[in-house]
């Protein structure tokens, strides 16, 4: 089977870590995978492919942004495959109605800019996955898609001294309120017992000039001054192929979902990169949507009470918390590998 995926390539952001290892995998099993468009040498794990019609399905990848899809050729792409090998994988939840938590995050700004996504999906294909065990929307498949390759994984412990006690790699998207509200006040009462914190991603130390102009000041919201005050490391993002390098800097590694995406119980490659990485993961989400993902070991990574007494456990008793990653880690390997994946999404394509 040959699969082509249509996506926005972002070497820093995104699902471009996922296709990797679908292309390698795929590799393995003997199936072709292959993304759109021209060589890039900013992908170099990736393979590419502007001939539509060699492929059995075309699988688009959306990531919250229609824009890039204007410079496509879509018009030669929909005339050349038939609807019927034509997917969709909605990463974001804009296929879903309009949904606004707390007045914070939300899936659309208004029903007019939701109606324009559903007439894009409606051109491009009727087959709509999400990564989601539960999608809200009927006739909407849902398909985990991210996974977990073990051939990226680092053994843990590999590099006992570490540059930061606490690392978050993830970009500022949608992340400020739990920061602000709760992360950091946690810190902020053991900051003289942690050694050192890092973030690294886009966005951490401004606002970028131009959110004002789409809307998005609150997306992008961040208070430089007060992670200045609690001596926060801010760093700008990596390119994905340095992603889990990155993470096992850290003695614990943070992870964060915008709360859209929390709510709609939707999975992102970060899920399991930094199962991947020499670090110790602590997850900020629900004991039982964790449990859920990564078996029994997953309620004990779940950073959800009791934030500061929870990192202070785990930086002095790195070995019980290990022992939790490495079962996690054999968990993962089970249940979510790119093998299996794969499989899911070929079931998907053909069913």
């Amino acid at each position: 089977m040959k699969i082509l995926f249509v996506m926005e390539k972002r070497a820093s952001a995104g699902s471009i870590q996922a296709i990797a290892n679908y292309a390698r995998t795929g590799h393995d099993l003997g199936l072709t995978i292959a993304v759109y468009g021209e060589a890039d040498p900013n992908f170099p794990a990736l393979r590419f492919s502007a001939d539509v019609e060699a492929f059995d399905y075309v699988v688009f990848v959306i990531e919250a942004r229609r824009a890039w899809m204007s410079g496509l050729r879509m018009a030669r792409i929909l005339s050349k495959v038939p609807r019927w090998r034509r997917a969709i994988v909605d990463t974001d939840g804009v296929y879903n109605k309009l949904i606004r938590l707390d007045g914070y995050d939300r899936n659309h700004a208004t029903e007019h800019e939701r109606l324009a996504w559903l007439e894009m999906f409606h051109q491009l294909a009727d087959k709509i996955l999400q990564p989601t065990w539960h999608p809200l929307e009927p006739g909407v498949i849902g398909l985990p898609f991210f996974g977990y390759d073990p051939g990226l994984r680092l053994p843990l412990n590999r590099c006992p001294s570490k540059q930061f006690d606490i690392i978050h790699v993830g970009h500022s998207w949608w992340r400020w309120r739990e920061m602000n509200d709760v992360l950091l006040p946690a810190i902020e009462r053991i900051r003289d017992r942690i050694n050192g914190i890092s973030f690294v991603g886009s966005w951490w130390d401004t606002v970028p000039q131009w959110a004002r102009a789409i809307d998005l000041e609150m997306a992008f919201c961040v208070d430089e001054t007060r992670l200045r005050q609690l001596r926060i490391d801010v760093q700008p993002a990596v390119p994905y192929t340095e992603v889990i390098q990155v993470m096992s800097q850290g003695q614990i590694n943070i992870m964060t979902q915008r709360p859209l995406l929390r709510h709609l119980k939707i999975l992102t490659s970060k899920y399991f990169e930094i199962f991947c990485a020499d670090t110790i993961p602590l997850v900020m989400l629900d004991p039982d949507h964790a449990e859920l993902i990564y078996g029994p070991g997953g309620r004990q990574l779940a950073l959800h009470h009791g934030i500061a007494e929870k990192l202070l456990e785990v930086l002095n008793d790195p070995e019980k918390y290990r022992d939790i990653a490495n079962r996690v880690r054999s968990h993962l390997l089970a249940h979510h590998s790119f093998k299996n994946r794969i499989q899911e999404l070929v079931a998907a394509l053909e069913g």
